[in-house]
């Protein structure tokens, strides 16, 4: 492993914050100062400014996201972020992907920037499903525009899977699944065939769903759900 992946890993700092620390001459390998690209293995002494480091275990949760936080570690706002939600020395974990400050719903966080990569990067097409509520009627014809990529934003959206799962005169429930994640593209979509979502909650990332879960708690994520995100 590299010097800079593994003092990210153990939670030292991120990997551009560990170079500059290399470049400083404030990183030792078994008592020699480290240089930028260096090989490490789990028998050598790492240190920084002469203090020990080990790598952690990686950590792994889902969380169902509320309303009014954002997924971020902090915000210059004052805004409530999704750490708020978990235990206050869990340490460094960040939030996959967004869900933005109105909408809800699943959200794993790790310290695990392999999957993290992995789960957000548009090659890989991970699918992930929403439940959109709108008000008023409509029809599945409406929905084919959004199925077949529709233009927002001066692009058009990948195909994706949307059906109607509850309508009646006051509201629609749809469930959507999408394979990319673009800042509030789910919204801008229905705009664009002349609805406004009223709630948008992700129920699924591939088959990892909510279930037991309230608004606001999480849990830990485990091995085979770890390994089934992988494979995604």
């Amino acid at each position: 492993m590299r010097i800079n992946k593994f003092l990210a890993a153990s939670g030292v700092a991120s990997r551009r914050e560990c170079d500059k620390l290399i470049q400083e001459g404030k990183v030792t390998v078994n008592g020699k100062v480290a240089v930028l690209g260096l090989e490490v293995g789990e028998t050598d002494e790492v240190a920084v400014n002469g203090s020990p480091v080990t790598v952690k275990k990686n950590e792994y949760y889902i969380l169902n996201k509320p309303k009014g936080y954002i997924c971020s570690v902090s915000d210059d706002k004052g805004r409530k972020t999704v750490l708020d939600l978990m235990p206050p020395n869990i340490g460094r974990i960040y939030p996959v992907g967004r869900l933005d400050y109105d909408s809800e719903g699943l959200l794993i966080l790790t310290t695990d920037g392999e999957l993290a990569q992995h789960l957000t990067h548009p090659s890989n097409a991970v699918p992930k499903t929403y439940l959109v509520k709108i008000e008023g009627t409509l029809t599945e014809a409406a929905l084919n525009p959004i199925r077949s990529g529709i233009e927002i934003d001066g692009y058009v959206t990948k195909k994706c899977k949307a059906h109607i799962v509850e309508t009646n005169k006051n509201y629609t429930k749809i469930h959507i699944t999408l394979t990319e994640g673009k800042n509030r593209e789910i919204r801008k979509m229905f705009e664009a065939i002349g609805k406004e979502v009223t709630l948008l909650k992700r129920i699924k990332v591939g088959e990892i769903n909510l279930s037991g879960l309230d608004r606001g708690a999480y849990r830990k994520l485990n091995r085979n759900e770890v390994n089934y995100l992988m494979g995604l």
